[in-house]
């Protein structure tokens, strides 16, 4: 062995390697099992959109609303003018 070889960095090298290995391997199975569970539940709901754009790209799917519904209030005319007065004081820094 070269003597600027050491026993740690070789050490080093192979578990790094390794651990390399394992993680290319882990994301490899994730996706395959993603690819499975994609057509799983598109069998099941065949009138789905496509899931890829004309070119290949595959298309984000719309994201489902959470929270609270959404609120409104009918405001006034007055309210409305006393509103507007105070993002126009608000917008100056008064």
């Amino acid at each position: 062995m070269p003597e600027y070889t050491t026993l740690s960095r070789t050490t080093g090298a192979t578990v790094l390697t390794l651990v390399a290995m394992a993680c290319a391997a882990g994301l490899a199975d994730a996706l395959r099992r993603r690819r499975g569970w994609m057509r799983e539940r598109t069998r099941e709901r065949p009138e789905a959109a496509p899931r890829h754009t004309p070119h290949g790209t595959p298309v984000i799917p719309r994201q489902q609303r959470t929270g609270p519904p959404v609120e409104s209030v009918r405001l006034t005319p007055a309210e409305r003018d006393a509103f507007a007065v105070l993002v126009r004081r608000l917008s100056e820094g008064n």
